[in-house]
């Protein structure tokens, strides 16, 4: 995509994410320009995004430069650490916080879980991730996976493209709210079986993109 187009996604991405409720007056998305670059929103709230206000982010920095959320050594860590990734999405999904409280990782117990990967970790530190070795333990603790709830502070989600971040942000705040409603029932919940969460995750491309189409 060109400058352009990626800035219409990223406008695109803030206000589905605020229709959604994902986020509050605290939220940022970034995608790959280059090996060395990404394209990240400003620290406004995110529905009211335009294309214009998007700011360029060099991988390479040791301080951040003025005008960037102060959380974008998040983006950073992820990309520097994950050349497969193409976005990154930080938003506070509202049963997120609640179920890394008690429960911890949401058990895949629908289908469309099965798209954050086999487990979605919980990154133990509480504080902002305004630091740069906080940015590479919690890069660390993504591993190679989609997922990664943040301890009393929301939650970040990559992908390929824009639009698979932030489907799988939605995914996830669905996941975490079935994990509370199971546990509210007072019952063990049947969870997917292996095979069934590989024939999901087999789908992703195509549900993802339909799931970023309705978010849209």
């Amino acid at each position: 995509m060109s400058l352009a187009q990626l800035s219409k996604e990223l406008t695109a991405a803030g206000h589905a994410l605020a229709r959604a409720g994902l986020v509050t007056a605290f939220g940022h998305v970034s995608t790959r320009l280059d090996a060395d670059r990404l394209l990240i929103t400003p620290p406004r709230p995110l529905g009211e995004l335009t294309p214009d206000r998007h700011l360029e982010l060099d991988l390479n920095v040791s301080e951040l430069p003025g005008g960037v959320p102060r959380e974008a050594w998040i983006h950073i860590a992820i990309a520097r650490a994950r050349p497969d990734v193409g976005a990154i999405c930080r938003a506070q999904p509202p049963s997120a916080s609640p179920l890394a409280a008690t429960l911890g990782s949401p058990a895949p117990l629908h289908g469309q879980g099965a798209l954050l990967g086999p487990v979605v970790p919980v990154f133990p530190n509480a504080r902002l991730i305004r630091e740069p070795q906080l940015g590479k333990e919690l890069a660390a603790t993504l591993g190679d996976g989609f997922a990664c709830m943040l301890k009393g502070n929301g939650a970040v989600t990559v992908g390929g493209t824009i639009g698979e971040a932030v489907a799988r942000m939605w995914i996830l705040e669905e996941s975490c709210r079935l994990a509370l409603a199971a546990a509210a029932a007072g019952v063990t919940p049947a969870t997917l079986t292996e095979a069934e969460r590989n024939a999901w995750a087999a789908t992703g491309p195509e549900l993802l993109e339909r799931i970023w189409d309705f978010l849209k």
